[in-house]
Parts: structure tokens; C-alpha cells; sequence
């Protein structure tokens, strides 16, 4: 686990589990409290189907995907979305807009 920005951050390459499968690495989010970064759209279905509130996903859909505008575009996301993140949310992150879905799907937000 590496902080990245102040955040505690870990990559799966960076502990050799890039080839893990999409629901092993869901529940490897949860039982260590952390959130999944992706731009992989199954993340965001497996969200919806699990009935769970956590781990919330950040789902990148962007057409720029230089490090720099993720960066920033994330940056966005933790300080518009932290609430909804910590409550358990999937947040869509587009070019110019946030669209955050209360977890689990159907969960009214406040």
C-alpha cells in the first residue's frame, strides 16, 4: 500500500494480481475497506448485483485517459463524492460530469 495524493492506494499489478478475477478483486476491495478505480464496466454491474453497499467503484468513461486528466477527474470525485463514496456508491466518472448511483441499487440517496 503506497499513498498516493494522501490517500492509501494499492495497484493489484504492483502485489503480482493482475490476473485476478473481477469478483475476487471486489471482494479483496471489501474486506480491506478500500474502493476500486476502473475503467473495466463489469466492475460497475458487479456492484449492482452483489446487494451490497460496499466497495464502492469509481468508473472512469473517458475519452481522455492521459494520467494527468484521471488525476485530475479523480481529484474531482474524492472531494464531490466523499460522503456518497463512504456511504457506498458507484460514481461514473465522464468528461465533464459525475453521475453517483447509491449502493446497494435502488437505495434512495439523502
Amino acid at each position: 500500500m503506497v499513498p498516493h495524493g494522501g490517500h492509501d492506494a494499492a495497484h493489484l499489478r504492483e502485489q503480482g494480481l493482475q490476473r485476478l478475477p473481477d469478483a475476487e478483486i471486489f471482494v479483496k476491495a471489501r474486506g480491506e475497506g478500500r474502493i476500486v478505480i476502473t475503467f473495466d464496466l463489469d466492475f460497475g454491474e458487479i456492484a449492482a448485483l452483489s446487494g451490497e453497499r460496499q466497495p464502492s467503484v469509481i468508473l472512469f468513461r473517458l475519452r481522455n485517459t492521459r494520467t494527468s486528466r484521471v488525476i485530475q477527474r479523480l481529484s474531482s470525485v474524492l472531494s464531490r463524492a466523499a460522503t456518497e463514496l463512504e456511504d457506498g456508491a458507484v460514481v461514473i466518472v465522464e468528461e465533464a460530469r459525475l453521475r453517483v448511483r447509491a449502493m446497494p441499487v435502488g437505495r434512495a440517496t439523502a
